[in-house]
């Protein structure tokens, strides 16, 4: 009883090829998600990188980062993953320091009138 336009979870999971013997070491969703990041960055030798950034930074920058690598189509996936992960980051704490910085008020002019 499937609706048209969607796929049942195994179809959907049955795309992945999962090398079971690393997937037994897996025992949390960080870990899975970070294996899975690993597979889909044509990058498997570097698990434990991956694993160590999904489990320190907010999912949300590691999937902008992903994202924008997977529309990039780069020949060397994980360098320009990090690379961009790198550059959000940047871009918060920039964000962060002008939002505290104090606004600039022009000084008022002191000579009583």
């Amino acid at each position: 009883m499937n609706k048209i336009g969607f796929s049942s979870m195994t179809k959907i999971l049955d795309k992945y090829e999962i090398d079971e013997t690393k997937q037994k070491r897996i025992s949390r969703e960080w870990q899975d998600y970070a294996y899975r990041l690993a597979l889909a960055l044509d990058d498997v030798a570097h698990t434990a990188i991956y694993m160590r950034i999904v489990k320190s930074n907010p999912r949300e920058l590691v999937e902008r980062a992903k994202s924008f690598v997977m529309d990039a189509g780069a020949r060397s996936k994980g360098k320009m993953f990090m690379w961009k992960l790198k550059q959000i980051k940047e871009e918060i704490v920039e964000r962060k320091i002008r939002m505290d910085s104090p606004l600039r008020v022009p000084a008022a002019d002191s000579s009583p009138e």
